[in-house]
């Protein structure tokens, strides 16, 4: 997946607009705008800002996976984790252990 396509999907997840983000981050929006249309892409500050912006990894926002590194549904899994308040982490990680011992028993 490219870079903007990802981009993209975290504007829409987060519910915000090209324009919201390129205030937020005081990055021009044009500038944004070709990021998410994959003209342009960013430089490694601007890459560190939309990491810590969306709570994601620079590898998330680049689609990079070593051999052996965790899949992007892993990917995916952690960072919903992340969005979540404390005690709605301790709910969602009891329901993942149950679905495991769930599936474990044949379910």
């Amino acid at each position: 997946m490219l870079f903007g396509d990802i981009l993209r999907s975290l504007l829409e997840e987060n519910d915000l607009t090209q324009k919201q983000l390129s205030e937020n981050l005081h990055i021009a929006a044009s500038t944004l705008g070709n990021y998410v249309q994959n003209l342009r892409e960013p430089d490694f500050m601007t890459l560190k800002q939309l990491a810590d912006y969306f709570n994601v990894s620079i590898d998330y926002l680049l689609d990079y996976r070593r051999t052996n590194a965790a899949t992007r549904s892993e990917d995916d899994l952690l960072r919903v984790f992340r969005q979540l308040p404390p005690e709605q982490q301790e709910i969602f990680l009891a329901q993942g252990k149950a679905a495991v011992q769930w599936c474990r028993r044949g379910g």
